[in-house]
């Protein structure tokens, strides 16, 4: 006899892309409200590529779904191929991929990496391991499309209870077993990535103080640095300006496939 409350009956995770089952696109747009700060969905740069990844790059758009669960996606997955031949990965992170990623499609240049944007998780399914799988599955498959490199402008999931530190500071921190504190750092060097550098200026979100207040919720009305729930580092205000910047850095891992 199996206690209810301790049996879970086995998981099927499918995890599959765009390219594969264009018919999943829509689900990536449903169930992942509060997955991120509503004031990162504010990024110029993000429109650049999410207004037309679904159409451009179908291949590198990757949904899960359970099958217990069919009609809607536990988790999705974003990355761009693009041309990169400088020795170093850029200070500008994800802007700067989503920026040459762009040059490279339009100047008919030849992609030699891939840079992972995106693995979210729907809130209600965070803490079932679906982040490890879905780096799995995005490495598995660009490996297979010809690439032997994926990079990733990481946001790590617990900087933002350390807003104050630098991260170069924070992504240093390992535990006595040699992984990062980082969760999502670890997942990162657990399935074979090596921590590259800090990208400081890796996301750029601007805007005026009313701007920021709808985005928060929060006053904004003295100069200087703001803690706002979810950055991961303090946004700058300006009241005489009317304008407030969050630079946001992010760490740089490079995954050899």
């Amino acid at each position: 006899m199996r206690d209810s409350a301790l049996y879970r009956p086995p998981v099927t995770i499918d995890i599959v892309s765009l390219a594969d089952r264009p018919d999943l696109a829509p689900l990536l747009d449903e169930d992942f409200d509060g997955a991120w700060p509503p004031f990162m969905l504010w990024d110029p740069m993000g429109a650049v590529y999410y207004n037309v990844a679904h159409d451009l790059y179908p291949e590198f758009v990757f949904a899960a779904v359970d099958s217990a669960d069919p009609g809607r996606a536990v988790a999705r997955a974003y990355a761009v191929p693009l041309r990169w031949t400088e020795p170093e990965l850029p200070d500008g992170g994800w802007d700067r991929v989503i920026q040459r990623a762009a040059i490279t499609r339009l100047t008919g240049a030849t992609p030699n990496i891939v840079s992972a944007l995106e693995i979210c998780i729907r809130p209600d399914r965070r803490g079932d391991g679906l982040s490890a799988l879905m780096l799995t599955a995005m490495r598995e498959a660009v490996g297979k499309l010809g690439y032997d490199t994926l990079v990733a402008p990481v946001r790590p999931s617990g900087k933002h209870t350390r807003p104050d530190l630098p991260m170069t500071g924070y992504a240093a921190q390992v535990r006595d077993d040699g992984l990062p504190v980082d969760a999502w750092l670890r997942v990162h060097v657990r399935a074979g990535g090596r921590i590259e550098r800090v990208a400081t200026r890796s996301m750029m979100i601007s805007g005026t103080l009313a701007e920021w207040r709808r985005w928060t919720g929060l006053p904004f009305d003295t100069s200087g640095p703001v803690h706002v729930p979810g950055a991961l580092v303090p946004v700058h205000c300006d009241v005489a300006h009317d304008h407030a910047v969050y630079v946001e850095p992010n760490v740089w891992v490079r995954h050899r496939l």
